[in-house]
């Protein structure tokens, strides 16, 4: 992929010194980019979810990357409308998603590959949403260290942002950079492509397709224009001083102070310091001095504001009217607060956000400056809501006790305890920044009381014997656990824990979003295609790759076919075929042609169990039965 590599370093170097990209448009006909893509798409769950034609990644081949190629360089490609369903959302309310056709995605990823790589030197470093090396912790760490001593935020939202992206600024913003008609215009075929709904075409007039590929990048471009108006002009704007002034009752008071103390007057002194620390050190209300802050994750932005209200309510209004002016978006008038950051807590990305006041709070390093000042006070201090945690709680209970959840009864107990411990991890992970993150105790109580009730439904016994069979003491903090153990022949025993997750408060956790740049991978999935060589009967010619989603255990099917015991035994979802051995694989008639060990020795590993099942002497309980997993093997524990 080396000539991939070069194409994505020119594209970055030119994004990076705001030059124009041109001949975009034939950048398109490197199928190195399109393996690329499909190595990085093809595990995602929806990748063998169809579209309106059908169409899913099983069967993928080079013919067929030539044939996307050759559509695009005689512009022949047409964008086909997505399946739209819907989604509900936490409010009630249903969130629309358009699935695209397998060949769609793909050509999105490519599109989405290259625009990435132009743009994102160029994006600002106050955009925190899909983007690489970003996440909402560290769109949440900004606000904790760099926001001290605000005093009103601004809570931003966008009515319909996605599905109200304005086509015709999109296209002209990035007109602006890239220099290549025939690309803007397939772009804008894609986006007018349409959707189908109850088998209805609808046309799309605005708005990008959400669960399309490309759309988060492109609804990145199209609000760094938001990105760009604030930091350019906005904070410029309402930026100056360079500290504040002191507060000069707070100054005489410690001349005073002082001057009691020369005097021998302990006691007054100490009187006077007591009052001196009621009052602020500098005068918050200070004329010439002015601060304002950005943040934005994805279409959700919060601004911080060192000032009066009535200038806060001028910066809501001139934000207001430059996304209605210029990118054709509505502010929400009623969910676009302004909060007053001492007294009022203000909503980002799940977490309540407010600046400190803790008189009573002082700094202990002693024999620095530092030392019994207020040093709390106008730091910025992120929580978990009440809300949230009666969200989280109420899944568990019914009439104020907690209950078991029937749709798990009938899973494993390896399955249940790994589920709920991960459930109960993914929320201390993203609530780690909460200086209040012990409160998730009683969440944690509450989910396992829900566990044991679920394992004593299963069974049909009593809790207190769930507790006496799986119950342990980890040796190294003693913290209580549930532990299911599964053993395994010749292999370790599979290990599912309940518990042991520390509630301390973190300020170095990061969850970023999902690397996005694969312009350097070369999967073993890809060298096995590029192999050209059926991995079952050894023919060269017409070479697919089928795909399942997850490889069915022995107890699921009392005959496993040979081909998915050669699947299981490689830990794979996935098998390079001939056309012949595909369409018999997919529906389930006998193999036409003979099984060829030459096909099977694209990896040294498991020669043993191959050649058994090659020659008919394999036995399916000899080789991997494991019921998921994922390319490179399955996991040895989960919780732990």
């Amino acid at each position: 992929m080396q000539i991939a590599e070069a194409l994505q370093a020119l594209i970055r170097e030119r994004g990076s010194k705001g030059l124009p990209l041109e001949r975009v448009y034939r950048m398109l006909f490197n199928p190195e980019l399109y393996l690329i893509a499909y190595a990085k798409l093809y595990r995602n769950d929806g990748a063998l979810t169809p579209g309106t034609n059908g169409e899913t990644v099983d069967g993928m081949s080079t013919a067929k990357i030539k044939a996307i190629i050759n559509d695009i360089r005689h512009e022949r490609y047409r964008w086909k409308p997505a399946r739209r369903i819907y989604i509900p959302k936490k409010n009630g309310k249903l969130r629309p998603l358009s699935i695209p056709s397998w060949s769609d995605k793909l050509v999105q990823e490519v599109i989405r590959m290259i625009l990435s790589a132009y743009y994102e030197p160029q994006f600002s470093d106050r955009s925190h949403g899909f983007r690489e090396g970003h996440g909402p912790h560290t769109a949440l760490r900004e606000v904790k260290e760099t926001w001290k001593g605000t005093a009103w935020f601004i809570e931003g939202d966008i009515k319909g942002c996605f599905d109200n992206v304005d086509h015709q600024v999109l296209l002209d913003i990035l007109a602006r950079n890239i220099r290549d008609n025939r690309f803007i215009r397939f772009v804008k075929h894609m986006l007018e492509a349409g959707y189908m709904e109850d088998w209805r075409y609808n046309t799309t007039y605005s708005g990008t397709p959400q669960g399309g590929v490309v759309s988060p990048l492109l609804a990145n471009v199209y609000l760094n224009e938001l990105d760009q108006y604030v930091t350019r002009t906005l904070i410029p704007k309402w930026t100056k001083g360079h500290k504040r002034c002191w507060n000069n009752e707070y100054s005489r008071l410690k001349w005073r102070e002082q001057a009691l103390r020369k005097q021998g007057r302990t006691e007054e002194a100490k009187a006077v310091r007591k009052e001196t620390q009621k009052l602020p050190s500098v005068d918050t209300r200070d004329e010439g001095y002015r601060r304002l802050r950005y943040v934005r994750y994805a279409d959700d932005y919060l601004l911080g504001f060192v000032g009066s209200k009535a200038e806060a309510e001028n910066i809501k209004e001139e934000i207001g009217q430059f996304l209605q002016e210029h990118l054709k978006l509505e502010q929400s008038e009623e969910k676009t607060l302004v909060t007053h950051a001492w007294t009022e807590k203000a909503r980002f990305l799940g977490y309540e956000v407010k600046t400190a006041q803790l008189d009573d709070q002082r700094s202990k390093a002693v024999g620095t400056k530092a030392h019994n000042r207020r040093s709390t006070n106008g730091t910025i201090l992120l929580s978990i809501p009440q809300g949230v945690m009666d969200d989280k709680c109420r899944k568990h209970t019914e009439g104020g006790k907690t209950k078991h959840r029937n749709e798990k009864v009938n899973d494993s107990d390896f399955s249940i305890v790994a589920s709920y411990q991960s459930e109960f991890r993914g929320i201390v992970n993203y609530y780690a920044l909460a200086y209040n993150l012990s409160r998730l105790n009683k969440l944690r109580w509450i989910m396992e009381q829900a566990l044991t009730k679920t394992l004593a439904r299963k069974h049909k016994t009593s809790v207190k014997r769930i507790y006496e069979k799986h119950a342990e003491r980890r040796k190294t903090d003693g913290r209580k656990t549930l532990v299911v153990r599964v053993p395994r022949d010749g292999k370790e025993p599979l290990v599912a824990v309940w518990g042991g997750i520390p509630l301390t408060w973190n300020l170095n956790a990061n969850i970023v979003d999902r690397e996005q740049r694969v312009w350097n991978t070369r999967t073993e999935l890809l060298q096995r295609l590029l192999a050209n060589e059926c991995e079952y009967c050894g023919s060269t010619v017409n070479i697919e790759v089928h795909h399942i989603r997850r490889v069915i255990s022995n107890k699921e099917k009392d005959r496993v076919p040979q081909w998915l015991q050669l699947m299981r035994a490689r830990r794979r979802k996935t098998m390079v075929l001939c056309h012949d051995c595909h369409r018999d694989v997919t529906y389930g008639r006998p193999m036409r042609n003979a099984p060829s060990e030459r096909g099977f020795m694209w990896t040294g590993k498991r020669t043993s169990s191959l050649r058994k099942i090659i020659n008919g002497t394999g036995e399916p309980d000899a080789v991997n039965s494991c019921t998921s997993g994922s390319e490179g093997g399955s996991r040895k524990s989960a919780g732990m």
